[in-house]
């Protein structure tokens, strides 16, 4: 692949600052083999949100997922799923994560613009935030839409016994149990006063299913809204290449400092597959 004007040629993990359509441009065409999105979901905040001891809740905020409209929303969605699409080899595959708030615009625009949807899963979350104020039930899932970028090809990558070994040897669900849930523990990433760096940091399990069913080693991924760099950390302890992009200066650096301190493929040489 020729590499781009704005990526470094050094090294196969790349997290660059900017926005992502007008970079994703800069990119061949037909080079990628997966790409995998966390988009701003829109949540639409209206208020803030205290738990019953009147603490208040570290809800998203962020200027980033903020839109004036729902049009506006999905303009944004059909402009980056355009770049994503032309950048995808036309058996590559398109992975989106997202919520309620989003997921089904998402789901619209995606199969209008010719993408096909191989499956939705189900993300169950060992633990969800609760719904402090008891007047719906307790939001305990995400919805993540696998989509081949064209529907005629069948030799997509689905590595079906890799993903046999995540249910007992048996074949693998569309319902996702991940043990350990929202990020949290050591691995959520925080500051000095320990204020978490990133809202909506996506633990590193749910990602290591999504490249293992994916992508092969070497394989090139990307994330368009890399944000705390948790696709590019997954990638480079898996042997695969990736391209990241964020509109966040700061969530960029956060992304190249915590790839710094990863081994290439450290994780298939803890398992002899190295």
């Amino acid at each position: 692949m020729r590499m781009p004007e704005m990526f470094s040629a050094n090294g196969d993990y790349r997290v660059e600052h900017g926005d992502c359509i007008e970079l994703m441009r800069r990119l061949e065409p037909e080079s990628v083999e997966m790409c995998f999105a966390d988009p701003p979901y829109n949540l639409q905040l209206q208020n803030e949100l205290y738990r019953p001891n009147r603490t208040k809740v570290d809800a998203v905020d962020e200027e980033w997922d903020q839109f004036e409209s729902m049009q506006a929303y999905d303009r944004f969605t059909e402009e980056w799923m355009t770049e994503v699409r032309r950048v995808l080899k036309p058996n590559g595959t398109l992975w989106v994560i997202g919520s309620y708030h989003n997921i089904y615009r998402v789901g619209t625009v995606l199969m209008d613009l010719g993408y096909w949807i191989l499956n939705d899963i189900i993300w169950v979350k060992s633990n969800p935030m609760p719904n402090f104020r008891g007047v719906r039930f307790t939001n305990a899932t995400e919805t993540l839409i696998w989509a081949v970028r064209d529907r005629e090809r069948k030799d997509y990558t689905f590595n079906y016994e890799q993903m046999k070994c995540y249910n007992d040897g048996k074949q693998m669900r569309s319902d996702w149990f991940i043990r350990e849930g929202v990020c949290s523990g050591k691995e959520r990433l925080r500051d000095e006063d320990g204020r978490k760096l990133h809202s909506t940091q996506k633990p590193e399990a749910i990602l290591r299913m999504v490249v293992e069913a994916s992508t092969n080693q070497g394989d090139l991924v990307l994330d368009p809204f890399i944000g705390s760099g948790t696709t590019a950390a997954v990638c480079k302890k898996l042997g695969r290449r990736c391209i990241g992009i964020d509109a966040s200066e700061e969530y960029v650096c956060i992304a190249k400092e915590r790839l710094a301190r990863i081994e290439p493929g450290e994780w298939l040489e803890e398992e002899g597959r190295a």
